[in-house]
């Protein structure tokens, strides 16, 4: 299974993130979507799996949930938009992290693309950053990624144009 991973799009989407959404089977955003318009615009493309994030209104807040549980190709993921990243997770999520640790952790809100393992919880840490124009951050990403046997593969951070 071919996914995109996308967090922060503050209701801004281009043909250069349409174009790389084209082949994957599923979208994944991890929260601050910004409009109803732009996750359906999503949703007239693909399988979506969506989180509302801290700007999303309650349009979006309808459409989402606040943490989304799954199992994936036999994968155990959790997405949700404020997560913190490992050695540092936020309060929200931290204890259950510790308890019940998914295989992928997936999260948002920081801007920030990193992918990294938490070797103490025997996990997998996502964050795509921003795909967004809105925030801090000096370049837009996104992930594109693979599942296969149980794995994630073939991770790319994908960088699109500045902010």
């Amino acid at each position: 299974m071919k996914i995109a991973i996308l967090s922060d799009t503050h209701n801004h989407i281009d043909d250069t993130i349409i174009s790389y959404l084209k082949d994957v089977d599923e979208i994944w955003h991890a929260g601050d979507i910004g409009t109803l318009v732009l996750l359906d615009r999503l949703k007239s493309l693909k399988k979506v799996r969506a989180v509302y994030g801290n700007i999303d209104g309650k349009d979006i807040r309808m459409e989402t949930q606040e943490h989304v549980f799954m199992t994936v190709e036999g994968m155990k993921i959790w997405m949700t938009h404020i997560g913190g990243y490992p050695s540092h997770y936020d309060k929200s999520v931290k204890e259950r992290l510790q308890v019940h640790p998914p295989d992928v952790f997936i999260c948002g809100h920081s801007h920030i693309c990193r992918i990294l393992p938490d070797n103490k919880l025997n996990m997998l840490y996502i964050n795509p950053g921003a795909a967004g124009k809105y925030g801090f951050h000096g370049v837009r990403t996104m992930i594109l990624a693979e599942i296969r046997e149980k794995r994630f593969t073939d991770l790319k951070v994908v960088e699109l144009f500045p902010r």
